[in-house]
């Protein structure tokens, strides 16, 4: 195991390719680190802003081990990376931030709920369904409508589907393969907050003014923030993200999605064990984004601030969205972030640009 703080020249591992994983390589740059990549996908968007990438899935064995010898630390971007991995990594002796336990909680939605609500984060209230029959039972138990969702993988949409009518039950199992699934009881939310919080290696814990965000077809379109809440909520906000890392003894930024009902009680959505799309907002918005901040929290130095300097709308480009770069290039009160995907497929997300309000 590396000393710890560690020193700029060391190296950074990655697990996941991606515009998250470039953002990260990104900052991880200017603090004087080397970074390594880990994706299946060659010459991927964060490979080409980084020393070296190795192309492999992310359970084999030779790579994890080839990353693990190259790397200081590893980390990951997005929390379907196999939770195994993450093990093997450890076990061989890496050190890996964040832990397998936080990632395994955030891969199954029905462990995570009850991990949530066991620490005081309360949820919509929810059921696990296998069968038909579990999926009938729960209906009962907690009306309709209701948010089918499968435990585990799916963002951005998929591997959802509402039931507004018991007739229905059927073809939404189906529709998500009959695979394990969660229940989620709807929540009569007045709007959809996030908040953006890291925990160091040291213990402590800061966290970003909240955003709030509207989303289109199940995908974020866009965040405001710092969002227009009162001192309670982002007080309350604050309070569900430290127990939520402390309980996990985490490593790194997380996203928590949040549903503000309206009274001043909020309840969590999901969360995401890494950096996420509604703390974009930060590049622009404060003098430590959240790229920095999860560099900072894996590697041992010390936070960063998270005050904002700015208000920001985040917007996500989308498929041929992302066309119009010379109008938004031009735009004096904007800063665009584009990722280095080769290919803009529909709903497919492919920049995004920050707008000073």
């Amino acid at each position: 195991m590396p000393d710890l703080p560690l020193p700029p020249g060391s190296t950074l591992g990655i697990l996941g390719g991606g515009q998250l994983g470039r953002m990260l390589s990104q900052a991880a740059s200017r603090l004087g680190f080397d970074v390594v990549i880990l994706d299946p996908q060659p010459d991927s968007p964060a490979a080409r802003v980084s020393r070296a990438q190795i192309t492999a899935p992310y359970d084999d064995p030779d790579a994890l081990q080839a990353l693990g010898r190259l790397c200081d630390v590893v980390t990951f971007e997005f929390e379907n990376v196999p939770a195994a991995s993450v093990e093997t990594l450890a076990e061989a002796g890496a050190l890996v931030a964040p832990g397998p336990t936080a990632l395994a909680v955030a891969q199954d939605r029905v462990d995570e709920k009850i991990y949530l609500n066991a620490v005081g984060a309360p949820t919509v209230a929810f059921a696990s369904v296998t069968t038909l029959d579990d999926l009938t039972n729960a209906i009962a138990a907690l009306g309709l409508p209701a948010l089918l969702k499968t435990r585990r993988e799916g963002y951005d949409g998929k591997g959802q589907v509402w039931i507004r009518d018991a007739a229905e039950a059927e073809a939404a199992f189906d529709a998500i393969g009959r695979r394990p699934a969660v229940l989620e009881a709807a929540a009569v939310f007045q709007r959809e907050l996030s908040v953006i919080a890291a925990r160091g290696r040291d213990g402590a814990v800061a966290v970003y003014p909240l955003g709030e965000n509207v989303h289109q077809n199940g995908v974020l379109k866009t965040t405001t923030a710092p969002a227009a809440v009162d001192p309670a909520t982002q007080g309350r906000a604050e309070q569900i993200a430290a127990a939520v890392l402390d309980g996990l003894d985490y490593i790194g930024v997380m996203g928590i999605e949040l549903f503000d009902m309206g009274d001043g009680e909020l309840l969590v959505n999901e969360v995401a064990p890494r950096v996420h799309n509604t703390g974009h907002w930060t590049q622009d918005g404060c003098v430590c984004d959240q790229f920095e901040q999860h560099v900072r929290a894996v590697i041992g130095w010390p936070l960063g601030p998270t005050q904002a300097h700015a208000r920001i709308e985040m917007t996500n480009l989308l498929g041929d969205e992302v066309e119009d770069w010379r109008v938004l290039a031009a735009q004096p009160d904007a800063r665009l972030h584009l990722y280095g995907k080769h290919d803009a497929r529909p709903g497919r997300k492919m920049a995004h640009i920050n707008r000073i309000l």
